[in-house]
């Protein structure tokens, strides 16, 4: 019992860790990629591994709060609350609708990123960083330049990861 929670443990460390630092490599090399309204954030990618690993919900969204610290320096200490909530209700989302697959694609697991965060971080942005009154077309906008940036991720890297997983076998030796 106990090799099993050291096991939960160490892969709920090393997710976090390769979260951040994917995110904070990219950030060096590619400045703003990672923190603009429309971002491509590679290691977002990592969120396909919720469909395989329960402990990928706690290590992805403790990646996603080490990471956001570095947000916190570029003036978006709320990042790192709403974005990692968003990162927790997306993984969260993914394990639970695993199953649910259109010809043995995961379709709604994988837009979960782009909704929660599409959502959530699209209300940050509107309330928090724009001046004045709520508006929900501008709302619909921000949320609408996230999502779309989750879903680049998503499509095109969440799928290659996803799909090399299977292949490889790497969801049942993991």
């Amino acid at each position: 019992m106990q090799n099993k929670k050291t096991k939960s443990l160490v892969r709920v460390a090393v997710i976090a860790a390769m979260y951040a630092a994917l995110t904070y490599a990219q950030s060096l090399l590619l400045p703003g990629t990672t923190t603009a309204a429309v971002q491509f954030r590679a290691s977002e990618a990592m969120n396909v591994l919720a469909l395989f690993f329960p402990e990928a919900i706690f290590g992805l969204t403790l990646g996603c709060v080490i990471s956001n610290l570095y947000s916190i320096g570029q003036g978006l200490p709320l990042d790192m609350i709403f974005g990692s909530l968003a990162t927790l209700g997306a993984a969260t989302c993914m394990y639970l609708l695993r199953n649910r697959k259109i010809k043995n694609y995961p379709l709604l697991s994988m837009l979960m990123p782009a909704v929660w965060n599409g959502v959530i971080v699209g209300w940050e942005i509107e309330f928090f960083f724009v001046e004045g009154k709520f508006h929900l077309d501008d709302f619909l906008f921000q949320g609408g330049c996230v999502a779309l940036g989750e879903l680049g991720v998503m499509a095109i890297l969440g799928t290659l990861l996803y799909y090399a997983m299977i292949k490889r076998g790497l969801d049942k030796k993991l």
